[in-house]
């Protein structure tokens, strides 16, 4: 059974798969590297985001750096291409952490879900949210739900008419239906965020 014919039992899913038709898990290689990108990116928008990571290949030619590539920056030239100290610094503990204790695609393929944000999360500057991103979209995992993503949040408050002034309980019904879409809830994560980019 393909996950749309799963998630079509959610009623108010099918019709956004009907519109959106089937998405796919592209994954990514270079671990570090799609860490730091996610970093640079949060809280801007997706084309100031796209420049700033266009900068930050620059320095290296165009090209993907190496965890010690990046290590070796000075914070002067992270910031000179748009970064936030704090982000300066975030970067660097990235770099530095997968030098020191790994972040191979082959290591993080053998760790469970869990045990991936455990790890990751043990980076100061990387939160649930990045962890749980790259397991969508670099490892490719197809059950992981962002129940704090805000757009998550907004999209099934919207279609499923969840009151989201109670943070309590729109994370109880969040978790509730998202249950049902086990074991594709990225995939239903990914239309609920087109169908909230949409509309």
């Amino acid at each position: 059974m393909s996950y749309t014919d799963h998630l079509s039992r959610d009623k108010k899913l099918k019709k956004i798969i009907e519109e959106q038709g089937e998405l796919s898990l592209a994954g990514k290689n270079d671990l570090c590297h799609y860490l730091c990108a996610s970093i640079m990116s949060q809280q801007l928008s997706t084309k100031v985001a796209t420049v700033i990571h266009q900068r930050f290949l620059d320095l290296f030619g165009g090209a993907a750096p190496t965890p010690e590539q990046i290590a070796g920056l000075s914070p002067q030239t992270l910031r000179s291409i748009g970064l936030s100290n704090a982000k300066v610094s975030y970067v660097q503990n990235v770099a530095r952490f997968a030098i020191e204790r790994g972040m191979s695609k082959k290591m993080m393929e053998k760790m469970d879900d869990d045990e991936v944000i455990d790890y990751l999360t043990e980076i100061k500057g990387v939160g649930r949210w990045t962890a749980e991103m790259l397991l969508m979209f670099a490892l490719k995992r197809e059950d992981v739900f962002p129940a704090d993503d805000l757009g998550i949040q907004q999209a099934m408050a919207g279609l499923y008419r969840l009151d989201m002034s109670d943070r309590k309980k729109l994370k109880e019904s969040m978790h509730r239906i998202a249950a049902k879409w086990r074991p594709y809830r990225t995939y239903a994560s990914m239309h609920l965020w087109r169908w909230k980019d949409q509309g």
